[in-house]
């Protein structure tokens, strides 16, 4: 199941928590990523959802492999904007802040700080997704993933190998 605020997780158990002398139910969840486990009530289990189905992420490959909509607002205002998306839990909303905050390359040189964690935070978040849903390693949802954002081209285009010169001999 995929909670919005911490990403893929597994429910391991049900528990009755005590919290201001009130008894709860709440969902064990173990977040392996953050490798955490969280207490949710089952009265909010309404923020949880079930795994993408593949028919999403070949969807969500489409949204990524589309051009990105930068809008011409505030950094700020984006910011939250894909903030919002991230923590939404809605997996069209994570490719598409991946897909708008992605710069093609794998250094990413001309994005600032916040920038860079946005995207790293959405792209960990959609990667983890994938994976499980597409059961394979990470290392292929990696090279999936990165060839539908067009990531490290350099190391996937021909090397073109420089001419030697052969000498030239000179008639005497």
């Amino acid at each position: 199941m995929v909670y919005p605020k911490h990403g893929v997780g597994q429910i391991l158990s049900v528990s009755s928590k005590t919290i201001g002398g009130i008894e709860v139910q709440c969902y064990d969840i173990k977040f392996e990523k953050d490798k955490a486990i969280g207490l949710l009530p089952i009265n909010k289990q309404s923020n949880l959802r079930s795994l993408a189905t593949i028919n999403q992420v070949n969807k969500c490959i489409s949204i990524l492999k589309s051009k990105p909509k930068i809008k011409r607002s505030m950094w700020s205002r984006r910011a939250q904007e894909y903030e919002q998306k991230i923590t939404s839990g809605k997996i069209y909303d994570l490719a598409e802040v991946v897909r708008d905050l992605n710069k093609g390359d794998d250094i990413m040189v001309d994005q600032s700080y916040s920038e860079r964690q946005l995207f790293e935070k959405a792209y960990e978040r959609i990667l983890s997704e994938f994976q499980i849903v597409m059961d394979s390693s990470l290392e292929d949802t990696k090279k999936k993933l990165n060839k539908a954002l067009k990531r490290n081209l350099e190391t996937q285009a021909p090397k073109i190998e420089p001419k030697l010169e052969e000498p030239t001999i000179v008639p005497k």
